[in-house]
């Protein structure tokens, strides 16, 4: 995981980890854009479900779905074939 602005551009696409802010006992690993922060010029944001996130160290940010899936292993266990965890 880097969180250095300086090592992303506009149009990479990395990957998150997300918690369902309606049901915050799921997370998954989600694809998300890296974008020009249309709020902040000069900053960049993260761009994932329609929303603008700040591309700060609040999000783990991962080049790699792999990397992103082993992070999630390592924090909540074992997924299922979709990615969610088992409960």
């Amino acid at each position: 995981m880097d969180l250095n602005q300086d090592n992303y551009r506009a149009g990479d696409i990395v990957y998150v980890i997300y918690r369902n802010p309606h049901t915050y006992d799921v997370a998954n690993v989600q694809e998300a854009a890296v974008v020009n922060n249309p709020e902040a010029p000069g900053e960049l944001a993260l761009f994932l479900y329609e929303t603008y996130f700040p591309l700060d160290s609040n999000i783990a940010v991962y080049a790699s779905e792999g990397e992103a899936e082993r992070a999630y292993h390592d924090v909540f266990g074992s997924p299922d074939t979709e990615g969610h965890q088992l409960w």
